[in-house]
């Protein structure tokens, strides 16, 4: 398998780096993008800061630290706090290849035991190349939502 490093596939930049204890909640804000592991990393929607633009949609996010690794895709403008990577692909990418690659580098977390971070060597991390991915990819996607949809018609159907 042909491998990559994530800087050849993907421009990698730090987030905004704010503190969510010093933002306003607002539950029709922004998503405010952490280190969690749990919420597609969204702990909490905050209120829009004058001047401050959030990254934009369709960025994966990387926690460098706490929950080393845990990588999900923004479907949303968001804001970021501490230690979280962003990662703006260099070629367009469909849904189904950049959920791909939150896989594939979330498979990595093995690496990052003990409470080492990933800060430093998020670039060099090898993942499969934009050759590798698999045909399969589009296809499961689409079947597995065609599923779900059958799935809550069924249940809309039965009320």
């Amino acid at each position: 398998m042909k491998l990559a490093k994530v800087s050849k596939l993907f421009e990698v930049f730090y987030g905004v780096n704010l503190e969510l204890n010093k933002l306003t909640i607002d539950p029709n804000g922004l998503n405010f993008v952490s280190r969690t592991a749990n919420n597609n990393g969204v702990s909490a929607k905050v209120q829009r800061i004058e001047g401050l633009e959030p990254i934009e949609a369709g960025v994966l996010t990387v926690a460098g630290g706490g929950s080393v690794l845990e990588t999900f895709l923004q479907p949303e403008p968001f804001y970021s706090g501490r230690d979280l990577y962003c990662l703006r692909p260099k070629v367009d990418l469909t849904v189904e290849q950049k959920l791909y690659y939150c896989m594939c580098i979330r498979a990595n977390k093995y690496r990052f035991n003990y409470g080492r971070q990933a800060n430093r060597t998020l670039k060099d991390l090898l993942i499969p190349d934009l050759t590798e991915i698999p045909n399969w990819i589009a296809d499961e996607f689409e079947g597995v939502l065609r599923n779900w949809h059958r799935r809550l018609d069924g249940a809309v159907n039965h009320q």
